[in-house]
């Protein structure tokens, strides 16, 4: 999709304040309510926006510490990838997981009350999962940066 610099704006706006109302987004990008509307649809329509939600604080909901997870699969046959990211998508405590190349096969990412809180993870799910490996997990210390949009 063909994004123009009025969408661009568009899409600046809504990724740092996604609670905006149509009227003001409208305003300023310099468009009419209306026009403004259709386009902010067409983005939608075009999965461009892939959707809205909070952004919750980890530490108020009890998961202060980030733990990023190397994982090593026996095997590259496309049915041990396939049930691994089965698996994977059916572990409520998993946020993020990345297909990646180098010397790990996936890239996981959770959020922790503690490292009991881990230990029920790995023990749970991580050493559970099929055709796992290798395991190697990495805790965040602090962030340094959380971008949550994209420069456009």
């Amino acid at each position: 999709m063909e994004l123009d610099r009025t969408d661009r704006q568009i899409l600046s706006i809504l990724q740092a304040e996604g609670r905006i109302t149509n009227a003001e987004l409208a305003e300023r990008v310099h468009l009419s309510a209306s026009g403004c509307l259709r386009r902010q649809q067409r983005l939608e329509e075009g999965g461009v926006i892939d959707g809205y939600g909070a952004v919750l604080s980890a530490s108020a909901i009890g998961k202060p510490t980030t733990v990023f997870i190397e994982i090593t699969l026996n095997s590259q046959r496309d049915a041990a990838l396939d049930a691994f990211e089965r698996a994977v998508q059916a572990c409520p405590d998993i946020l993020e997981c990345h297909l990646m190349s180098g010397t790990a096969d996936y890239l996981l990412r959770v959020a922790v009350a503690n490292t009991e809180d881990y230990e029920r993870i790995h023990r749970k799910h991580l050493a559970a999962f099929p055709h796992v490996a290798r395991i190697r997990s990495m805790f965040a210390l602090r962030s340094v940066l959380k971008r949550r949009g994209y420069a456009l």
